[in-house]
């Protein structure tokens, strides 16, 4: 008697993938793969016109607020929070992927829940630091903020903020978006009745990639 196809060859008509990874995995890396050139190419022309400027803002002078305390003396701490908000989640989704892996239905729910509320959690505060900067008459064209060395600063700092933090957040609205669809999913028995969890899998890659693409945009504009 011939042994069950896997899910694997399911998606390959019985065969192996080339790579011996699922098909909708697969087409996830490329997608990653096409996505990450796009954010290289940001941040390398980010980089190119950063280091070629003789001065530029002082991050500790620019994201130094935090909610309902104002300007701080404790600069990077509000994004700093951020940043945890969005790698906790990250843990969750790991978390989820391992329930799916499991086939535990009710973990997944659990963590999948976990996942979402630490993206819209990001997103809010993301919300609140775009609202103050556009406050303190920060904006697309329009740069308040003095050089290091209290000089007028150009608008390449503001313009290149607003345009890579609002494509990543935009990245991590879409993700937030895909997780609600994959729990409805979880909750509805679809995963279960397929025998498998693999869309979880597909959509925290996805996940971890929103995440690890911060960790990059974090270093180039709150750190240099």
């Amino acid at each position: 008697m011939a042994e069950a196809l896997t899910a694997n060859e399911k998606w390959w008509g019985g065969g192996k993938s080339p790579f011996n990874v699922e098909y909708g995995k697969l087409m996830m890396w490329y997608f990653l793969m096409s996505d990450a050139f796009t954010f290289g190419a940001f941040l390398i022309s980010y980089g190119t016109i950063r280091f070629s400027s003789a001065a530029w803002p002082d991050p500790n002078h620019v994201f130094s607020s935090f909610p309902f305390m104002g300007h701080t003396h404790l600069p990077l701490v509000f994004v700093s929070l951020m940043t945890f908000i969005l790698i906790m989640s990250s843990v969750t989704m790991v978390l989820a992927v391992a329930a799916g892996h499991a086939n535990n239905k009710a973990g997944v729910i659990k963590w999948m829940s976990w996942t979402i509320l630490g993206g819209i959690a990001f997103l809010a505060c993301q919300a609140w630091e775009w609202t103050h900067l556009y406050h303190q008459d920060a904006w697309w064209g329009k740069n308040p903020f003095t050089n290091f060395d209290g000089t007028p600063a150009s608008t390449n700092f503001t313009n290149f903020f607003f345009t890579i933090t609002g494509f990543h957040g935009f990245h991590v609205f879409s993700g937030v978006i895909v997780n609600i669809i994959m729990l409805i999913m979880t909750i509805r028995g679809t995963f279960e009745r397929r025998g498998h969890y693999l869309m979880i899998e597909k959509a925290g890659l996805y996940w971890h990639f929103v995440d690890l693409v911060w960790v990059f945009v974090f270093t180039c504009f709150y750190l240099f």
